[in-house]
């Protein structure tokens, strides 16, 4: 019988609500099983949406997860920026919103392959410390540029001040980048999809969200994100989530 900790095996989809961040998300299951519990990828406490958490031996299949594509709705003030890209931070600059013609011009630059500032406010090391507990001392740190995809940049809606924008980013995109490249920070940021699972199939209650089938949802990723974790580590996951259901049988 395997330890504890691998128990119970499966994929979690949740919906975050804005405020609490995604490891308070993640911990809530963890003290209900007391199982190895971790996630695809985090968001900020800001933003709301699809949290992937992975629960006992699934843990071992992270990089399957991390690596996918993820959608994203965003609304950006654009009359100012701010220290952090989003409305926790303090105001650096007030300016002007642009022309309607002129937010999709800054739009169009930044679809396809782009290179996009990392936020001070993010979890990347500068010097072997993390960026944001510099940025929390007041330390300034020239931050590094991280090349993204821009999949698609759709403007929903524009008011004059504010847009509503529909992204489709490779994995590691700051979308607080993208918001301070256009000129502006993001007010609020909801996560839609990653990869091939959507927010609609997401439980709201993160404690006692249901698991997926570990073989099902491995059956609905790409190959290359498959290849990221070895057959043989792939084989035990299942084997353990196998022993599990009869388990639970």
């Amino acid at each position: 019988m395997p330890p504890r900790g691998l128990r119970p095996v499966g994929i979690a989809l949740v919906d975050k609500p804005a405020g609490p961040s995604s490891f308070a998300i993640v911990a809530m299951p963890r003290r209900r099983t007391r199982a190895r519990t971790g996630h695809a990828g985090t968001l900020d406490p800001f933003a709301s949406g699809l949290l992937v958490l992975l629960s006992g031996a699934a843990t071992r299949l992270a990089p399957c997860f991390v690596g996918l594509d993820k959608r994203y709705v965003v609304d950006v003030d654009l009359t100012s920026t701010t220290t952090t890209g989003d409305p926790e931070g303090d105001v650096v600059e007030r300016h002007p919103a642009p022309a309607e013609h002129e937010l999709e011009a800054a739009a169009e630059r930044l679809r396809g392959e782009v290179e996009l500032r990392v936020p001070a406010a993010s979890a990347v090391k500068v010097d072997g410390e993390r960026a944001y507990r510099l940025h929390r001392r007041g330390v300034e740190v020239e931050m590094p540029s991280r090349r993204s995809t821009v999949h698609s940049l759709e403007i929903e809606s524009y008011d004059g001040t504010t847009a509503r924008l529909s992204l489709h980013v490779s994995s590691g995109t700051y979308v607080r980048a993208v918001a301070e490249a256009l000129g502006g920070h993001c007010t609020t940021l909801r996560r839609t999809t990653v990869g091939p699972f959507a927010v609609e199939e997401a439980d709201d209650d993160p404690a006692g969200a249901s698991l997926l089938d570990v073989g099902a949802a491995l059956d609905r990723l790409p190959a290359e994100a498959l290849d990221r974790v070895p057959a043989s580590v792939r084989a035990g996951v299942l084997a353990v989530a196998a022993s599990d259901a009869e388990g639970a049988a």
